[in-house]
């Protein structure tokens, strides 16, 4: 199963989580974790990073939309960069891309975030 994930503490409390490979049932329990960790280390700007993600399912998106709860009660946001346009359609399809920001790059990302 190829996956993996990093995530990247930056100025302001914003933090990077970059996932590559598959992440589903069996890899989200992961994603989740790192997430949350970086909630409780005063994350307030959550930028995911999809760049290399070649599928996510159900149980991702659960994550991401339980993210954004956990950061929108302490005034943050969580966005996503995704240029791959198979991923970008699941947002699309299930109506999450009027719940997440989505940037093609992550320089855009962090632009976006800088501009208010």
């Amino acid at each position: 199963m190829n996956f993996d994930i990093a995530t990247e503490r930056l100025d302001g409390g914003v933090f990077v989580i970059a996932l590559s490979g598959e992440v589903d049932l069996y890899t989200a329990p992961e994603f989740k974790q790192q997430l949350v960790d970086a909630v409780t280390d005063g994350a307030r700007h959550v930028i995911v990073d999809l760049t290399e993600t070649t599928f996510i399912d159900s149980t991702t998106l659960g994550v991401l939309v339980g993210g954004v709860r956990r950061l929108r009660e302490k005034e943050g946001d969580l966005s996503l960069v995704c240029s791959d346009r198979n991923v970008t359609k699941i947002f699309e399809i299930t109506g999450l891309n009027q719940v997440f920001s989505i940037a093609p790059s992550r320089a855009e990302a962090l632009a976006r975030l800088a501009s208010g």
